[in-house]
């Protein structure tokens, strides 16, 4: 008998490997492209915004709000949430309406990187 197949798995995962916060967010909100839901907790939803934000925008490139609408809207139906959003958390600037992809130094850590509290200084 054949074992029905293991849909918990993540597309192209190597077995043995442990994925990423990101791969997990990832694989649990997008499908075929699509942002099922924008996640409630804070860390998973900036996961998310920080992927739109590097798969649909270029540095160096001015948006006219008309179309980061059209490209929102391929992600998800709540074009103003996401715009509203990617602003907020930093990802993109906002300016005369148009909008520009923020340098990665301008914008929010990475939400995937492991948050490792800084030693104290000596003089503490």
């Amino acid at each position: 008998m054949s074992r029905p197949a293991d849909t918990t798995r993540i597309p192209g995962e190597v077995p043995g490997r442990r994925h990423t916060f990101r791969e997990k967010t990832l694989h649990a909100f997008v499908v075929d492209g699509r942002l099922e839901r924008i996640p409630a907790r804070e860390r998973k939803r900036q996961v998310i915004l920080r992927w739109i934000a590097m798969t649909d925008f270029e540095p160096h490139r001015a948006y006219p709000e008309r179309e980061v609408d059209m490209r929102l809207a391929l992600r998800h139906r709540d074009v103003a949430a996401l715009r509203r959003s990617l602003v907020d958390s930093r990802y993109l600037s906002r300016g005369d309406g148009v909008y520009r992809l923020r340098p990665e130094t301008d914008g929010p850590a990475d939400p995937d990187a492991d948050l490792v509290p800084s030693a104290p200084s000596p003089e503490e």
